[in-house]
């Protein structure tokens, strides 16, 4: 009898986790998109603060890291903040590098990450996320 005992609470601990675990998976997915919206956000604040003091965003070249120290490729900044623009540029939920254009395609700057499986497209995790898809929201 303790056998059944256990096999049923299996059973049930089976049902619950097939139950559970979509609702878990969904939250930890929406939490990755909020983490990409804020840091578009953070980075989108320091780039224009940096583009007040110095007249321009950074290159393509010079990328997000122009905003943590100055850049030694042209164009150089003019008047670097003391301490920068960001104590560090963040990385993406999935640990790769956010990747920057300017100027950018879809406004001055694209800021974007390719997403859980780092390809160019993709739907739900796998997708595109770029700072100008929440631009009008």
């Amino acid at each position: 009898s303790l056998h059944r005992f256990v096999n049923t609470g299996l059973l049930i601990m089976g049902l619950l986790i097939s139950i559970v675990a979509p609702t878990v998976l969904n939250r930890a997915d929406e939490a990755r998109v909020q983490k990409v919206q804020a840091d578009f956000k953070a980075i989108e604040t320091a780039l224009k603060i940096y583009r007040l003091d110095n007249f321009v965003y950074p290159t393509t070249e010079q990328g997000l890291e122009a905003l943590v120290r100055p850049s030694p490729i042209d164009p150089q900044p003019r008047n670097f903040k003391k301490g920068g623009y960001l104590a560090e540029v963040p990385r993406d939920p999935w640990d790769r590098p956010y990747l920057y254009l300017s100027p950018g395609e879809n406004g001055e700057v694209d800021i974007y990450t390719l997403g859980a499986d780092g390809l160019t497209g993709g739907e739900d995790q796998n997708a595109d996320i770029g700072n100008w898809s929440t631009r009008d929201e």
